[in-house]
């Protein structure tokens, strides 16, 4: 008896070992699969959250309407109903009359005219020395041919010089060469020049003047007429432009 329980616990302790080594190793093995098995299966048998709901797509051909044929003949064009009653307009209120201006207009023919178509000569005497702007004449003074813008009137001196018309003192001055001189603006252009006059003059600039006033006397300041006898030097311009005295003085 003691041999056989030796030999069990040999075996046991040998061989026998290794056994139940297996045998355990087998039965976890063995334990484990089913266990798998177990749990894949509740994977398996558990449904999806949503449900096993599916959707389905409708036939696009089976929803779309069917418009009835149309006749190629018949107007499609839908005009809308006209309303039996027109609107009228709104009546605009007629623009104002215009009023006439009745500011009378400047009158550019008289302004062209003297302020007197009435004149005189400055002084009665002979003319020394004529106009002449488009011929040469001969100057006693420089001894040469040139033009003359005026009329040499002689008169002795101190004699009185008249304004050829009615006007307003333009200019009171003294030149260089053709000595002491009154310009008259007798109105539409037209100046009167009076050259070669004392120093003493009657008149100042914007004084009026009437046809016939004194505006000073016969002197001898033009120096550049020093050779022609006792005169005074008389000039006439329209628009600036020298015209011939004797038109006015007739």
């Amino acid at each position: 008896m003691k041999n056989q329980l030796k030999k069990l616990g040999d075996f046991a302790m040998g061989k026998g070992f290794y056994i139940v080594l297996f045998l355990c190793v087998a039965t976890i093995g063995i334990s484990g699969y089913y266990l798998l098995q177990t749990v894949m299966g509740s994977f398996r048998s558990t449904e999806p959250v949503g449900g096993g709901a599916s959707v389905t797509i409708p036939d696009q051909s089976a929803v779309t309407p069917v418009l009835p044929a149309q006749d190629p003949a018949e107007d499609l064009t839908v005009t809308p109903p006209v309303s039996a009653v027109t609107p009228k307009p709104e009546v605009q209120p007629d623009d104002p009359e215009p009023v006439k201006d009745t500011t009378p207009e400047p009158d550019t023919q008289s302004s062209k005219e003297t302020l007197s178509k009435v004149f005189t000569w400055p002084v009665q005497g002979e003319v020394l020395r004529d106009f002449s702007v488009e011929t040469l004449s001969l100057d006693p003074t420089l001894g040469d041919w040139r033009t003359h813008g005026g009329l040499d009137i002689a008169a002795a001196q101190g004699v009185n010089v008249l304004s050829i018309s009615a006007g307003t003192v333009a200019q009171v001055y003294k030149d260089g060469l053709m000595g002491t001189t009154v310009v008259v603006d007798h109105g539409g252009g037209l100046e009167s020049w009076y050259c070669n006059l004392a120093d003493d003059v009657a008149v100042e600039a914007g004084d009026p003047v009437e046809i016939g006033s004194v505006l000073g006397t016969v002197g001898s300041t033009a120096i550049a007429e020093v050779g022609v006898s006792s005169h005074i030097h008389l000039e006439t311009l329209l628009d600036g432009q020298p015209v011939d005295p004797r038109d006015y003085l007739k």
